[in-house]
This record gives C-alpha cells, structure tokens and sequence, in this order.
C-alpha cells in the first residue's frame, strides 16, 4: 500500500537558517500511527510545524499522497492535511459546533455555506469526540479538555487522509486523555488515516503507536516500533537520564502497556 506521507533528509528550523531537527526520514502509511518522542525543546514541534507548512523547510523532501508537497496548492494541503496543534486558538463568538464546521471550509467555497452532508459531517465528528453536550456553548466558555475535544472534532470533519497532532494529551485529565486517544486510535484502524503525532506521556505510546521517533540532539536518534525505542538505554539517551534510571523507566512503562491498549480499544 502507498504511503500517505514520507520525509527525505527533511532539515527543519526557523528564519530560513537555523536548524533545529536535521536529516528527518520517515513514512506513514495509511491506518499507522507514529509517536514522536523527546526532551521539551528537541523539535518534536518544528517538525509538525513543517509539515503542515506553519513554517518553511531548510531542505529536504515532504511526500502526501503521492504529491511533493512542494507542488501543493494551499487547497491540496487543506484537503490532505489536518492538524491539530498546541497553540490555542481565540475565535469570537463562536460556538463549538461553528469551530469544528470551520474543518468543512476546503469543501464550501468561498462563502463557507454547510451544505446538509457538510452539517451531517459536523455532528458526526462531534458525536465521534464525545462533545455533543458543548456543541452550542460558546468554545471560550468550556473546558480545555472540551475544546481539544472540539479541535479534534475539527480535524475529524475536515476529512482528510493525513492528521497531524502536535502534544493532543498534555494538560489534560486522566480521562480525557483516554478519550482523545481512543478516539485517534480507531481513526486510524477504521478510517485509515495516516497520523503523526508528538507525545509527552511515554506511558501511552506503547498502546497507541505503531512505529517511534526519538528525536534528540538536533536529529532523529532512532525510529523503530515502540518495543525497539523504548528501552532503558534509549530513554536515558533521549531524557538525560541518570545511569539506571531509564531500565526502571522502561519496564513500568510496559507493566501497562498491555492494560492500556485494551482500555484504549474499550472506549
């Protein structure tokens, strides 16, 4: 099966010459999930940030959906790519149901006018998320774990083949992290969509990803599945852990490992 995306010795970082993650090389197919991993301050985020074209490649390759992305109009992009990033948005006046319909604008036109299948599509990603009760509450009057349930939503409805979530978990409840995960897990099973995402919490990445990107000292340090990258060696390579520490690390992680991904699956 085609890959939906693949980097090539992609060099990422800010103002057109300061690298920060060199020589990326990875792919994703359709119904994969891969875990970015890291420090805080690795570049787990600038290379999302690239990808979704926030900001400009220092060189190298972006493959979607058999297209360079280089050739991509903003429309090509907006169809293939959805995203979910850590920024938080500020819209006014708004409702939550008004946010996730801002993910049918690829599809509207110029007016933006929802169309019944561009409303059904709507609901349904709001069903899917478990939002319904906030869809008509105004989105800077709910909770953050509601709104990145709404964001989510948004991406859902945008229908697209590629979904890019930069930290989807962090600051949230427990719960709420098992929910959004749940959720991202079986859109990528069910719906085969091919997802990156960076992720803080190690103790999920076992149940969740199929393959692993340890990025650390400003290039990618190892990719492999998550039984290959989350050993005690790595972590204290990738963390700057103590000698030791990382084996402990490790083997509580996959204590709940299994627990995890039955628990994701339930939902």
């Amino acid at each position: 099966m085609d890959n939906k995306i693949s980097l090539d010795g992609l060099d990422v970082g800010y103002n057109k010459s300061i690298g920060v993650v060199n020589d990326v090389s990875f792919d994703v197919a359709p119904g994969e999930i891969v875990a970015l991993i890291g420090a805080n301050g690795a570049g787990k985020s600038t290379v999302l940030k690239t990808i979704t074209r926030q900001l400009q490649k220092l060189s190298g390759e972006i493959r979607i959906c058999e297209m360079n992305e280089s050739d991509m109009t903003e429309e090509d992009m907006s169809k293939a790519v959805s995203m979910v990033m850590t920024e938080h948005i500020h819209p006014e006046l708004m409702t939550c149901f008004d946010v996730v319909a801002t993910g049918r604008y690829p599809y509207t036109g110029r007016l933006g006018i929802l169309s019944e299948d561009d409303i059904k599509a709507v609901d349904t990603a709001i069903e899917m998320v478990g939002a319904t009760e906030v869809e008509k509450k105004d989105f800077m009057k709910v909770s953050d774990g509601q709104r990145q349930r709404i964001m989510l939503a948004r991406a859902i409805c945008q229908d697209t083949d590629i979904m890019i979530l930069d930290e989807p978990t962090s600051f949230l409840d427990i719960q709420f992290k098992i929910d959004i995960l749940s959720v991202i897990k079986r859109l990528a099973k069910e719906s085969k969509k091919a997802v990156i995402m960076s992720i803080h919490e190690l103790e999920f990445v076992p149940a969740i990803a199929d393959k692993v990107i340890g990025v650390a000292e400003g290039k990618v340090f190892k990719v492999g599945t998550p039984s290959e990258i989350l050993t005690g060696e790595n972590l204290e390579a990738m963390y700057h852990m103590a000698s030791g520490t990382g084996k402990v690390m490790a083997d509580g992680l996959w204590q709940y490992a299994a627990a995890l991904e039955k628990l994701l699956w339930q939902k």
